[in-house]
């Protein structure tokens, strides 16, 4: 592109609120926001009238499965699907490729498998797995966004929990590089085997306890290391206000949850319907009403993903025996929209929740997350009146399982603009390869 482009919205998403803007937009930053009616000369003009203009999406909890697994999630086809949901940077999971990314030489071997292969960008969490301390500053330097942790078996043997010895003794460290540990809150002890077709009983077998006996350990390590911890996909609503009160102490904890658990209810999973399955599971109708409230109340941070999607071999109907996964990164931004719209929320409240929030967790503000002065020019036109209907033919995830599938949703992206190019999932892939920003030293 040879000059400038200006995107015009009479719904522009802005920090400061929604309102008719044009943002203009020179190389790969956004340079200027004006009135929605100002001229600039020599400008590429793109008008999306009632379209409204959002921030790219940022997702930090996406599970990616290379190198090793190419029969599972890859960067192609994981980042494709994020860019049809209107994802604009993603940041992927230690586990579940081989090697884990909790060595440099791992991390370095991630990268190399996915480079070229990605349609948004693309940034790294590091693991924290017994023995690994003396890898993490190193790790910290290369560039992960951040650190992850088990608090419970993860299912995958290479990447082993933490003890409560360990979880200190890795938040020690992190407190001195000021890192975050976002962490798999689930304490193994209060969950029992679960088997069957009934939902009900897999449910029952993770009570809510078991994520608050996990939150308690984190709030005490966090407490006496003085470092930023995060509980990723929170499930119990009745941990919220043990969060808010660890906030309130100035302890340096946030939370997210998922699309997932904001919009289905537990008493709505058919029997059998292993697709629904994921750790912590969803739970009632009125524990997601609760959800919402904290999440509206600001005690949850953010909305995002945790994208893992499920093979069609291993969507058995046995609760007990089927592997668990959600897939949501095409369909998220809708979903929550959905949800949203009909609780009186607006689209900056799902700005709020999956751009700016998110961003902030990773150490990516200054870059990603809202339409403004200096940021990247990662844009969407959304269509947030437009009602759709689930279809496995236009998902662009590598197997298409979901509990979405037959789900009316409101809401479509229509356009994506990647660093002031529009990008499509027809085209190349464009994405970078991100770090997290470190502050100067001295």
């Amino acid at each position: 592109m040879s000059g400038p482009l200006v995107l015009r919205s009479r719904r522009a998403v802005l920090p400061d609120g929604t309102r008719p803007a044009a943002v203009v937009v020179d190389g790969a930053s956004i340079t200027a926001i004006e009135d929605y009616g100002t001229h600039i000369d020599g400008a590429a003009d793109v008008d999306l009238a009632e379209l409204a203009l959002l921030p790219g999406l940022v997702d930090t909890h996406v599970h990616v499965n290379e190198p090793g697994r190419t029969d599972w999630e890859g960067f192609a086809t994981a980042t494709r699907s994020a860019l049809a949901g209107g994802v604009t940077t993603i940041c992927d999971m230690p586990l579940n490729s081989l090697p884990p990314t909790v060595s440099v030489a791992a991390l370095r071997e991630k990268q190399a498998a996915a480079d070229g292969q990605c349609w948004v960008d693309v940034a790294f969490w590091g693991g924290a797995v017994p023995g690994n301390t003396g890898e993490l500053a190193g790790l910290h330097e290369a560039g992960v966004v951040g650190f992850k942790c088990f608090l419970l078996d993860s299912g995958v043997p290479e990447f082993p929990p933490l003890d409560v010895a360990e979880l200190r003794a890795a938040m020690t460290v992190l407190a001195g590089l000021d890192a975050t540990l976002i962490v798999h809150a689930e304490d193994g002890g209060e969950i029992s085997s679960a088997s069957g077709q009934d939902y009900g009983t897999f449910v029952a077998s993770r009570p809510p306890k078991a994520e608050r006996r996990a939150i308690e350990k984190v709030i005490s390590a966090a407490a006496g290391t003085g470092a930023r911890a995060h509980i990723v996909h929170l499930s119990a609503a009745e941990c919220a206000a043990m969060i808010a009160g660890a906030k309130g102490a100035g302890i340096r904890l946030s939370a997210e949850t998922c699309p997932h658990y904001l919009f289905f209810a537990a008493e709505q999973v058919p029997e059998g319907a292993t697709e629904y399955k994921c750790c912590p599971p969803i739970r009632d109708a009125i524990n997601r009403e609760a959800l919402w409230r904290a999440l509206e109340a600001g005690v949850i941070d953010c909305v995002v993903s945790d994208h893992s999607p499920c093979l069609p071999e291993m969507k058995a109907g046995d609760f007990g025996t089927a592997w668990g996964g959600i897939a949501s990164l095409q369909l998220g931004l809708a979903a929550i929209w959905t949800i949203a719209r009909g609780r009186g929320r607006s689209l900056d409240d799902v700005v709020r929740w999956m751009a700016s929030g998110p961003a902030a967790l990773a150490g990516l503000s200054s870059r990603k997350g809202q339409i403004a002065v200096g940021r990247d020019a990662d844009l969407v036109a959304f269509d947030p009146d437009a009602s759709w209907e689930v279809d496995a033919a236009h998902l662009l995830q590598r197997h298409p399982v979901t509990p979405y599938l037959g789900q009316k949703l409101t809401g479509s992206v229509r356009r994506v603009w990647l660093g002031g190019i529009e990008a499509s999932t027809d085209g190349s892939p464009a994405g970078h390869l991100l770090t997290k920003e470190r502050p100067a030293r001295g």
